[in-house]
């Protein structure tokens, strides 16, 4: 069957019949990448990266991220309410971090939301039901990944609605409360660790213990968030899980040097206040967004490439298309059967001059 990826037709890319064997070896393990192998996985994914457009899609990332952001809050800070919490004080700690982090954002617009899903009246079910629609807005930018990281291995989607949707929708959640815990990280800071070094007799040793440990924390959130959109959210079955891919490796340590000198820029050569006035923080904010979407597109890019530059060295003809089996294909030739369709009654419409009801339907 063939179809057609972002312009390029691929059936004759797709693994033929005597390539499984040979495709099973190179899923079965990574090979042992020799300096020439390297090399060409570098230069092939710099080039994939421009020729997938990968800067505009990190812009569709970023509206996506800044689109689930309040709705992910929202759900955030719902949660403790169905356990019986007090839904005010997780509301007023969440907007204090938003605060604290991104101080550019309007907070006050976060509280009005979050106070209405979690005070109103019938809060069992109405809860919910609201943490439920919020979670469902979140997952947009989860979905948007995926559909990039389909391009990166030019892979159409194939799972159907009802199965794609609730693997977003889990993934969605389990990246929210990651990243929660990364904020918290951040802004909890030596008071509060002496405060609960003192509650349990040890002091200033918990605030030395405190600034110390949180970075690598720090770093293992990220890379299990890295490593959770890397493997989950693409139509194509990697040959196993890896925690810390050279891909994941680098889009964080990309995306760590990127931030650091972004800052810098704007702390001590950036115009922006002039440029923008008072809206200087949203954009500065948008543009760092921007710049962790290009850091996971190209690690993307990078391990795509990488996963090539194996089944090549394993035999398989990987140098057109990536010959990972696909997770589900019902989407796709559902997809094809109705473009067929259409052609079929263009094809018909042409036919008759316009009178495509003169002709009967062919099928093939």
């Amino acid at each position: 069957m063939a179809t057609h990826i972002h312009g390029r037709d691929s059936s004759a890319d797709r693994p033929r019949p005597d390539d499984v064997a040979a495709d099973q070896s190179a899923a079965d393990g990574p090979r042992q990448l020799t300096r020439p192998s390297w090399t060409y996985v570098a230069r092939r994914s710099v080039r994939e990266f421009i020729r997938d457009e990968c800067p505009d899609m990190a812009a569709a990332l970023t509206y996506y991220s800044v689109l689930s952001l309040f709705p992910a809050l929202v759900a955030l800070a719902s949660l403790p309410a169905l356990i019986g919490q007090d839904s005010q004080r997780t509301t007023d700690q969440l907007v204090g971090i938003v605060q604290d982090i991104a101080p550019s954002l309007v907070t006050s617009d976060l509280e009005g939301p979050i106070n209405q899903l979690t005070n109103a009246p019938g809060a069992g079910s109405a809860l919910i039901i609201g943490l439920l629609v919020a979670l469902w807005s979140a997952s947009g930018y989860i979905g948007g990944f995926g559909r990039a990281m389909n391009r990166i291995y030019d892979v159409d989607e194939g799972r159907p609605f009802w199965k794609l949707r609730p693997q977003q929708l889990a993934l969605t959640l389990l990246t929210m409360l990651l990243v929660l815990a990364a904020a918290v990280l951040l802004v909890v800071s030596g008071p509060v660790a002496r405060a609960i070094g003192d509650a349990i007799g040890v002091g200033d040793t918990a605030v030395t213990v405190w600034n110390i440990a949180k970075w690598p924390a720090l770093v293992l959130i990220v890379v299990v968030i890295v490593a959770m959109l890397y493997w989950g959210t693409p139509n194509v079955r990697r040959p196993r899980f890896r925690w810390v891919s050279a891909g994941a490796f680098i889009a964080i340590v990309v995306w760590a040097l990127g931030s650091a000198a972004f800052g810098l820029y704007v702390a001590n050569f950036g115009s922006y206040d002039r440029t923008y006035g008072s809206l200087a923080g949203v954009v500065i904010f948008l543009l760092w967004l921007w710049l962790t979407n290009l850091a996971l597109l190209f690690g993307a890019e990078f391990d795509a490439e990488t996963e090539r530059a194996r089944e090549l060295l394993a035999g398989v003809r990987a140098e057109e298309a990536i010959q990972l089996p696909p997770r589900d294909t019902r989407k796709i030739e559902k997809d094809s059967e109705k473009h067929a369709t259409l052609v079929r009654r263009g094809l018909r419409l042409r036919q008759s001059g316009g009178d495509d009801t003169s002709l009967p339907e062919k099928r093939p």
